[in-house]
């Protein structure tokens, strides 16, 4: 076939770029339509916590049942040494939002721009839940309390560990209980794994209601189960779950009124 001298021009720009051998064995049609895989959902992550013996959770058990406020359990939560992610983080994350509020929100662990400023939920999967929660009447500054399962930043972001959850878990457990919520929000699959010890995935317990048992003897608290906020924003095709979750939470605080 013979070759136009406008192609002859482009394969001598080639070669002075560079470019002066082939790489395939077969020419490629950079004018074809891109091939495109069928859209599959991304999956939800997976997480099962398995308690480590006992006496690992023992030295913040007991702190934590001191506590009679949120006050104190705050100032105990600064306190205490039993994490060693608290040699790495800039702050302790205790919560954000209204203490008593009807809802409480718990997450799984303060991400770069909460460890630097010290509230929970304020970088990119904060503010989507910020714009979640507003949907459905609430938000952090009139009738929303916000917290995490970790108190300090995982380097990196990275998963917590089961030892670091244990850590936290008894705090977690009793913040909950004094914060006195009528609904709890349970975001994400470490939050859920932890305080429901159920060995169902995220994406099979989204949507379901529990009633989560606190220490103290005070009444359970019903507890919806639903994806993190970081998850939709790497999955957007599964935010018509989350918003069908926000509905259920929504009717469910109506029913309540």
């Amino acid at each position: 076939m013979p070759v136009s001298r406008a192609e002859m021009e482009l394969l001598r720009w080639y070669v002075a770029m560079g470019a002066d051998e082939a790489i395939g064995s077969t020419p490629a049609d950079r004018f074809a339509p891109p091939r495109r895989a069928p859209d599959r959902p991304i999956a939800a992550p997976a997480i099962r916590f398995t308690p480590p013996p006992a006496a690992a959770e023992a030295p913040s058990s007991a702190i934590a049942a001191a506590a009679r406020t949120l006050e104190e359990l705050e100032a105990a939560v600064r306190a205490f040494e039993g994490c060693a992610l608290k040699r790495t983080a800039t702050n302790t994350v205790f919560a954000d939002g209204v203490p008593g509020a009807p809802l409480m929100i718990v997450g799984e662990a303060p991400g770069g721009d909460e460890d630097r400023v010290g509230r929970p939920f304020i970088g990119r999967s904060g503010q989507l839940l910020d714009r979640m929660l507003a949907t459905i009447g609430f938000d952090r500054k009139s009738n929303a309390y916000i917290t995490n399962m970790l108190y300090w930043r995982p380097p990196g972001n990275r998963k917590p560990t089961g030892d670091e959850i244990a850590a936290c878990l008894p705090f977690v457990r009793r913040h909950i209980a004094l914060a006195r919520p009528k609904l709890l929000l349970l975001s994400g699959a470490t939050a859920t794994a932890a305080l429901l010890d159920r060995p169902d995935g995220i994406t099979k317990i989204r949507g379901r209601w529990f009633n989560l048992e606190t220490p103290g003897g005070g009444p359970p608290v019903p507890a919806l189960a639903t994806y993190h906020p970081s998850f939709l924003l790497r999955a957007p095709a599964r935010k018509s779950e989350a918003w069908r979750d926000l509905l259920a939470l929504r009717a469910r605080f109506q029913e309540a009124q």
